[in-house]
């Protein structure tokens, strides 16, 4: 299954299905823009995430730390049990301005 990460607006809500990793990773992009552009908190939708690499927590880092600069947060839901352990193998949940849920 292919990987997406759509944006949606109201309420500020990052999608992200299929399978994740870095040849998704220039697909990705415009979705963290707009999600960057809201000035709002954002949740990252996890459930129907199947597989990811380091690269997408990689991005939710950078997204993160560049929201945090604006007084804004993410806010991780749903993962799956292997994302979760994703998750927290690369610290994602540790940095500042992400919540996990």
């Amino acid at each position: 299954m292919p990987g997406i990460v759509a944006y949606q607006e109201q309420p500020p809500v990052l999608r992200c299905t299929g399978d994740e990793d870095l040849a998704t990773q220039a697909i990705r992009r415009r979705a963290f823009a707009c999600a960057l552009k809201s000035g709002r908190n954002v949740v990252v939708d996890l459930s129907e995430l199947a597989f990811a690499d380091s690269s997408l927590m990689f991005d939710l880092a950078i997204l993160a730390q560049r929201m945090r600069g604006d007084g804004q947060r993410l806010r991780l839901r749903h993962p799956q049990p292997q994302i979760v352990r994703l998750i927290e193998v690369v610290g994602l949940h540790r940095q500042p301005g992400v919540d996990l849920a």
